[in-house]
């Protein structure tokens, strides 16, 4: 078996009506997976373990009842926890082409011809896309996490292939600063 690592899942949000169940802002692309009834999620920083009872969509929000929080009171005590789950740093998310932040952080990010380009810094997560944060010889550059710009992500061989698109690592303006002749 792998390690395991820990990754942020959630943040306990408001209470919803007066049983226990409280709103989640989700941290996770894969709520049907972390917050599945019996699933045991840690509260950041205390070791407090939560226990997944029940959980269901209402207006596009993720409504969970935990186990240790059976009233309005306890849940309102609990605002702003954030929830964390031990998952095995081998496990894949469920979609085809699709990443965890663990797995491209430290990734070596290639030109198209193949050269050391920089490294993948961290992942910027937005409401279009995701970018990748990359840390280049001339500074830290956003590259947007799509296939037309990242055609291959090679977790084995620990690189990934950006493509080869005019300004993506450099700045425009200084690209051809003595080119012309």
């Amino acid at each position: 078996m792998s390690d395991s690592t820990t990754v942020v899942v959630g943040r306990i949000g408001k209470p919803h009506g007066i049983r226990g169940e409280v709103t989640v802002e989700l941290r996770t692309d894969e709520p049907e997976r972390r917050f599945a009834v019996g699933e045991r999620l840690v509260v950041e920083g205390t070791g407090r373990t939560l226990t997944v009872t029940a959980t269901h969509w209402h207006q596009s929000r993720l409504l969970v009842l935990f186990e240790e929080l059976p009233d309005r009171t306890a849940v309102e005590a609990a605002r702003g926890w954030m929830l964390t789950a031990e998952v095995d740093q081998a496990e894949l998310p469920a979609e085809k082409d699709s990443y965890y932040d663990r797995q491209l952080i430290g990734l070596t990010a290639l030109t198209a011809a193949g050269e050391r380009a920089g490294t993948v810094e961290f992942v910027v997560h937005l409401p279009a896309q995701d970018l990748l944060e990359i840390s280049t010889p001339a500074g830290t550059r956003l590259v947007p996490f799509v296939a037309a710009l990242v055609p291959a992500v090679d977790l084995a061989a620990g690189t990934l292939t950006l493509a080869d698109v005019p300004g993506l690592l450099t700045d425009l303006e200084t690209e051809g600063d003595g080119a012309d002749a």
